[in-house]
């Protein structure tokens, strides 16, 4: 596939935007859209409004170079990519509507021999409605190519995994599969599989229901440990030792854009044959509250042997360690909970320096003032910590046994 061809990028979040960087580096032409209109500033500027390692590198060099420019709006392409957030309703419904609002957008921009993938982790059948769309709005589309190609990569590691991980093509048609397959070797050393649109949009569900019922265990774990007076982290790590076991880390419970909403997408669809995976979401869910009740009593035993409120520090907010993102962020909604609550908060995320919601505290200041001292992220900066005096110290994310 030639490389001059130019792409329209769909969303220049956590998804869209690394993929539009690395594109517009390895020499496509790209044109990126997004809502918010601070975020098309930053990026027109070289400058990025997330945090991922090398990122700023990419999109610096890519505007430089005039290949990515961002806009509120799209323009003809070659290429339309959709990488835009897929949250769900209330009770668990998953919410297409940004998806579906994408592809309308893009409707005066297509052309004949045009691709249209999408990216957004989406329940099974959602790239078929996206082909519905198009042909509700008079777009002839069996003159187009239109599949789905799930992104699988991790956050703090995204700019190589985008190129070094297997990819799953699936399109509507044979041909569409073919012809996004093509283009994605043009970028990805990974090997790129072909397969169907469904089948494609189940196997990213089905990867992120297995890490959350594997999460799961571990947090279940943790919980029966406490109850029995037993480390979880020494249990964990004597357990590891058989050859075919790996018990995972428990922590708060489970968040990002991925392990915390994937799974309702399944059981939204299979609803009763999807037992299994909806008991592991409510595990992960009620660990979350678990944690919350083991603070509270923390803070009432402090009370009562001190006659006075405790400063608390919670450690961390995001939803995975050394990275910026909230998105589902159990921590985060701890600290939400003990503000709400009126406890004395102080918060603790050293990848963020300001947050609208409340007051970001520097972690060694935290520590020096706080009371009781709650680690729920295992940022790198809280690994080699020093705490001296009286302080409880509660770690449930195994920062000093990870």
């Amino acid at each position: 596939m030639e490389i001059n061809k130019k792409i329209c990028m769909l969303g220049l979040g956590y998804i869209g935007l690394p993929t539009a960087a690395l594109l517009a580096n390895r020499g496509y032409n790209v044109h990126g859209v997004d809502i918010v209109e601070d975020v098309v500033d930053t990026i027109n500027k070289g400058e990025i409004h997330i945090v991922e390692p090398e990122l700023d590198t990419f999109v610096k060099a890519a505007v430089n170079s005039c290949k990515l420019i961002a806009d509120i709006k799209p323009s003809e392409a070659d290429i339309f990519i959709i990488a835009v957030p897929t949250p769900f309703k209330d009770n668990h419904i998953p919410n297409i509507d940004y998806v579906i609002d994408a592809t309308k957008s893009i409707v005066p921009y297509i052309k004949d021999g045009n691709i249209v993938i999408l990216e957004s982790t989406s329940p099974v059948g959602t790239t078929e409605k996206i082909e519905e769309t198009l042909k509700n709005e008079g777009i002839d589309t069996s003159k187009i190519y239109i599949a789905h190609c799930p992104e699988r990569v991790l956050p703090g590691r995204i700019m190589q995994e985008l190129v070094e991980n297997d990819r799953i093509v699936g399109g509507i048609t044979t041909e569409a599969t073919e012809k996004v397959a093509e283009f994605y070797k043009t970028f990805v050393t990974g090997e790129v599989l072909k397969t169907d649109a469904k089948t494609a949009e189940l196997c990213k569900l089905v990867e992120n229901s297995f890490r959350d019922v594997n999460i799961a265990f571990a947090n279940e774990l943790s919980i029966i440990c406490d109850k029995f007076g037993i480390d979880v982290w020494e249990l964990r790590e004597l357990a590891n030792r058989h050859p075919r076991v790996n018990i995972l880390y428990p922590g708060v419970g489970v968040g990002g854009h991925c392990i915390a909403v994937d799974p309702w997408f399944i059981v939204a669809d299979a609803k009763d044959e999807a037992k299994l995976i909806r008991t592991a979401r409510m595990v992960n869910t009620f660990k979350t509250e678990w944690v919350i009740e083991k603070i509270k009593n923390e803070i009432l035993k402090y009370e009562l042997e001190n006659k006075r409120k405790p400063k608390i520090a919670c450690m961390g907010l995001s939803f995975k360690p050394d990275i910026d993102d909230l998105r589902e962020s159990p921590a985060l909604y701890i600290t939400r909970r003990l503000i709400k609550e009126n406890y004395n908060i102080l918060a603790v995320e050293p990848n963020i320096e300001e947050f609208n919601e409340f007051k970001i505290v520097n972690y060694e200041k935290a520590i020096y003032e706080a009371n009781i001292i709650v680690f729920l992220v295992a940022h790198k900066e809280f690994k080699n910590l020093r705490i001296s005096g009286n302080k409880k110290v509660l770690d449930f994310c195994g920062v000093f046994n990870g």
